[in-house]
């Protein structure tokens, strides 16, 4: 039996403190001026992609810190997220080329959850667009049935979660450099499901907190704005540090303790 396969959701325990979200969101705008002493950004674009049934309204917060940062950020301008529906995927990859070409340079993108999937594929898609790829609680290495949100996506999708073609190659690292941020207390999907495959130019970021809260979690957004302040070419793996090592835990710990 494969780790993907042996994945289960989330307990009820935890899908019941996703209350956090609301806690997260009020830290979100208590901290709002310690966060503007986050990295600076270059004005490149950045496109962020909203979770399952969520639209460009979820990821407000995150694009409003983004622009204070410096960056031309922009929602997916294709309302709710109910999955890939006819021409959803065809949308996100015009969308993406559309900001490319209107700003001549490559696009980084930040997914949420669902979000975060379809960002992987267009990345894969269309490496010479993208500068880089955050995703945030996105179960692309895991089974679908490990999420207590399956069945809410088959009845938005219309279609069956074991549709979803191609898994293993989900789960392979895109060819530009990504940041996996998840939580292990998330009360949605399975926290294995949402680390990456770690290379040369792909990583691990873990923190505290829901899933319904890392688009505006605090810890969440500074680990974005320092990955996203990365010259292009200059990639180089987070750095758990000084004060980090308190808000940012150990993405390898159980490796360590067994060895």
């Amino acid at each position: 039996m494969t780790e993907s396969s042996s994945m289960a959701p989330p307990s009820r325990r935890l899908l019941m403190l996703e209350w956090r979200a609301v806690a997260e969101l009020s830290a979100f705008f208590t901290m709002a001026p310690m966060l503007r002493m986050a990295p600076a950004g270059d004005g490149h674009p950045v496109l962020v992609l909203p979770g399952l049934s969520a639209s460009d309204a979820s990821t407000q917060p995150l694009r409003a810190f983004l622009r204070d940062r410096g960056y031309r950020a922009h929602g997916w301008k294709l309302g709710p997220n109910f999955g890939l529906r006819p021409g959803v995927e065809d949308q996100m990859q015009e969308r993406l080329a559309e900001l490319h070409e209107r700003y001549q340079r490559k696009v980084s993108i930040v997914g949420w959850s669902l979000g975060g999937v379809f960002a992987r594929e267009l990345a894969r898609g269309a490496p010479s667009q993208v500068g880089s790829l955050i995703t945030l609680g996105s179960p692309f290495g895991g089974q679908p049935p490990a999420s207590n949100a399956w069945r809410l996506y088959e009845m938005v999708s219309e279609r069956k979660v074991e549709d979803w073609p191609e898994r293993e190659r989900m789960r392979t690292p895109p060819p530009v450099p990504a940041s996996a941020i998840y939580s292990r207390s998330d009360g949605i999907v399975a926290w294995q499901g949402c680390r990456e495959r770690e290379t040369a130019t792909s990583e691990n970021i873990e923190v505290e907190g829901s899933h319904c809260g890392l688009g505006h979690n605090p810890v969440v957004l500074y680990a974005i704005a320092d990955r996203l302040a990365q010259p292009e070419g200059q990639w180089k793996p987070f750095r758990r540090e000084g004060l980090r090592r308190l808000l940012y835990l150990d993405p390898h710990r159980d490796v360590r303790k067994a060895a």
